[in-house]
């Protein structure tokens, strides 16, 4: 499969070159566009109209660019499913930025095809020179299968116990080391599989990782009906989070971090969650739904029997070996936490100090008074030299490597605050902020935050002056979808540069180690007793699947992360390229919404009638890039 990553400058796009008018009667104009949905055609678009959708239509995430794509598209699909019973929810409302400016229309709507669902949508719509209006953006979101329980609700367990198990099988109340086998499932089920030596080993779907994505795919399996359980390496819930250098805490505020089916984390809670609050926080939502997971649990190896459709996985638990079988498998183990990457400079042996990788780091409370070296200059880089600096270091220097984009949080935190706030429920607030296509989402937010830091040009030169390389053109779309990686939110390390407490290299970089230090290419020496390598992983999960599944496997499942060639997330998800594999995860609250999709999809399959795909890519001009 293609490994290069799609840009999203190569995609066409374009806010549109409308006004709307002061006085407009939205009602009508909802009324018209709300009959238009019944029978779409392209001139109902402007010429380079967005159409995304999230398995409403498609069986993916797909997006359609131009009128013709995207009036091929929904004719199409609408041959399998009959979209139909098209009603306007709330009240249209007219968005203005500048001199540009649409109105938003939203609607609910079902449809008939095998799986008939029931979906939500939102129609963007201008004025165009000829007076018709037409959509320039539409949106269209499966919410749930019809005759089915809601993926978006799970009534709490009157026991408040995570369904752990204990050493001796028997299943226990409470957080324990799991070594064992969780509960069989009811009435001799085989989820459709041979009979087992062992049944109570088969399930519909297991989960490999517990973090938050993999337990957001298990609160929405449970609410589901679908039998799963959850294979997690670590002792505890939240370990993922608690066995992180002491300093972590997202950089991303309180509201946007929840797991499904309620705000997690109290207003107690700070702003900036540590990595202690979210394993709090998991635990007792673990405990609060009456997750079933097996913990110190670690899957060595697995196969995949076509014509059984069964996976077979083996694993390890305080050296006890199992085997565990399913139809389903969805990885979630971190996508950006599986190989550590760092360059190599020549003489280490000649070095006396310490060199470790971000990955190993947990404080630096024991280097008080000696000189500290962080090599690279992202969101770790910046915690771990905030930490070297609090700790008492003699000196702390970062190396800069290239150019970084430094997104202040409170500029960012505008944006969050308008859609997650206390007043939002949460799937309302998710469905805005992630329904959007990628191209999109980096206009506005590029252009919302140059506005911003025109506001506070020295804050930025401040940091140039220190000789810290700012990328002023950065896009955090392009950090985040396409590098995965590789920006500072800066929660006010950044200050502290421009000031001079902690300094950086950025002039020639280091080529070999000395006794005390490292030498760079110019000749400068660095004084370092300690080299900390905040240089990230590789985050291809891809590489793991290998690893784990085999080589058949892993040429069939896509690359984990990057974009394709609609700008849409590769992988993560959507349909994988296997049949019953899925990849997730990405930031707290993506990998809470997209695990409604992963679990709707599997549900879909046990029923029999799995989400129809649609695999056409419709054509579209690529140089247009107007609407």
């Amino acid at each position: 499969m293609d490994t290069n990553n799609w840009s999203l400058a190569k995609l066409p796009y374009g806010l549109p070159e409308a006004t709307v008018p002061d006085f407009v009667d939205l009602k009508p104009l909802a009324e018209y566009f709300r009959i238009a949905l019944d029978n779409l055609q392209e001139d109902h678009f402007t010429k380079g109209a967005i159409w995304r959708d999230l398995f409403a239509l498609t069986g993916s995430s797909r997006t359609f660019y131009t009128a013709q794509s995207i009036a091929a598209a929904w004719q199409a699909t609408s041959q399998t499913h009959s979209p139909s019973r098209f009603v306007l929810e709330g009240e249209p409302r007219v968005i203005r930025m500048g001199t540009v400016g649409w109105v938003e229309i939203s609607f609910s709507f079902e449809t008939f095809g095998t799986p008939a669902t029931i979906d939500y949508g939102f129609v963007s719509v201008v004025p165009e020179p000829d007076g018709k209006w037409r959509i320039w953006l539409l949106r269209t979101i499966l919410e749930q299968l019809k005759s089915q329980p809601s993926v978006d609700f799970l009534e709490p367990a009157s026991s408040g116990a995570v369904a752990t198990t204990t050493t001796n099988g028997t299943r226990g109340n409470g957080l324990v080391t799991t070594n064992g086998h969780d509960q069989p499932l009811q009435n001799g089920q085989t989820n459709g599989h041979k009979e087992s030596s062992n049944p109570e080993d088969i399930f519909e779907c297991v989960i490999i990782g517990g973090g938050q994505a993999g337990l957001s795919v298990a609160g929405r399996l449970k609410a589901l009906g679908v039998s799963y359980v959850i294979l997690e390496k670590h002792a505890n819930v939240g370990d993922n989070w608690k066995t992180r250098y002491d300093s972590t805490k997202l950089h991303t505020i309180r509201e946007f971090a929840h797991l499904p089916f309620e705000r997690t984390f109290p207003e107690t809670y700070p702003e900036w969650l540590t990595k202690d609050h979210l394993a709090e926080g998991y635990i007792k939502w673990a405990k609060t739904y009456d997750i079933r997971i097996r913990l110190s649990t670690t899957v060595t190896s697995g196969s995949w029997d076509a014509e059984d459709s069964t996976w077979t996985l083996e694993t390890l638990c305080n050296g006890e070996k199992s085997t565990v079988r399913a139809s389903y498998v969805v990885f979630a183990v971190g996508g950006n936490s599986q190989f550590p990457v760092a360059p190599t400079y020549d003489n280490q042996e000649a070095f006396s100090g310490i060199v470790m990788h971000s990955g190993d780091y947990k404080s630096a409370n024991a280097w008080k008074g000696k000189h500290g070296v962080v090599v690279g200059t992202a969101n770790t880089a910046h915690d771990v030299a905030e930490d070297m600096l609090q700790a008492g270091l003699a000196s702390v220097t970062m190396i800069q490597r290239s150019k970084t984009f430094v997104v202040p949080s409170e500029h960012y935190r505008e944006t969050q605050d308008r859609v997650y706030n206390n007043s939002m429920p949460m799937p309302i607030a998710d469905r805005i902020f992630f329904s959007g296509p990628s191209v999109l989402g980096r206009i506005l937010g590029t252009r919302a935050l140059r506005a911003k830091a025109a506001l506070e040009p020295e804050r930025f030169d401040a940091l140039e002056r220190a000789g810290f390389l700012l990328d002023r053109d950065g896009e955090v779309s392009y950090y985040l979808f396409e590098r995965f990686g590789g920006h500072y939110m800066d929660v006010g390390t950044s200050a502290k540069i421009a000031n001079g407490q902690i300094k950086v290299k950025s002039d020639s970089l280091p080529v070999s180690y000395t006794k005390d230090g490292l030498l760079c290419a110019n000749g400068d020496h660095i004084r370092a007793d300690v080299v900390v390598f905040c240089t990230g992983f590789v985050g291809n999960l891809r590489v793991l699947v290998k690893e784990l599944f085999g080589p058949i496997v892993g040429s069939q499942v896509d690359d984990f992360w990057g974009l394709d060639e609609e700008g849409e997330v590769k992988g993560a998800f959507k349909p994988s390229g296997h049949p019953a594999f899925w990849y997730i995860g990405g930031a707290v609250g993506q990998a809470r919404y997209m695990s409604r999709f992963i679990a709707l999809q599997i549900k879909a399959k046990t029923l029999g009638t799995p989400l129809p795909l649609y695999t056409l890519t419709p054509p579209r001009n690529p140089s247009e890039k107007k609407v």
